[in-house]
């Protein structure tokens, strides 16, 4: 598979004029709203002088166990969100046969944490994005106390950067 680099794109009219959002280039404000200061926050994090949407963590388990186990990976989202102060809207797990495999995801009023397990190999893929005052962080140990894994392998990739 060959990846490029994102390109980036320039359109005929600025999200601000048809949409709820701020023009954050020009600090246009969004037309048709009446929204309050805190409603209207768009929850962009600052950190080391970068501004981006959020903190989108893959994390590689090898050698890990529980993962044929749906109620088990459901109580270790849970654990995450707790432990990454994040706020739980729905969480959807799927269980395959015969493997035995999950896949699922939790969405978060701040984002989501994904799951695909494949308990014949001892392997499972989390990705966990989170925006705002949520610590993604906090999920990595969660993972370790929950699945045991021999290795872990996380990558850390900020979302939405601004050009400031």
């Amino acid at each position: 598979m060959h990846l490029t680099a994102p390109a980036e794109v320039e359109l005929e009219d600025s999200t601000a004029k048809v949409g709820r959002w701020l023009d954050q280039r020009n600090k246009i404000p969004a037309a048709n709203t009446n929204e309050s200061a805190e409603a209207a926050k768009d929850h962009f994090i600052r950190r080391n002088g970068i501004e981006f949407a959020g903190t989108h963590l893959l994390l590689d388990l090898w050698g890990a166990s529980h993962l044929d186990d749906i109620g088990y990976i459901e109580q270790a989202m849970h654990d995450i969100v707790s432990a990454c102060g994040a706020t739980l809207l729905h969480i959807h797990l799927h269980h395959f046969s015969p493997s035995g495999g999950v896949s699922g995801v939790a969405v978060l009023a701040e984002s989501h944490i994904s799951v695909h397990t494949w308990p014949e190999r001892d392997y499972a893929a989390f990705d966990v994005f989170m925006c705002g005052d949520a610590q993604p962080e906090n999920a990595i140990p969660v993972l370790k106390r929950a699945f045991f894994p021999r290795r872990i392998e996380v990558s850390e990739e900020l979302r939405g950067r601004t050009l400031i």
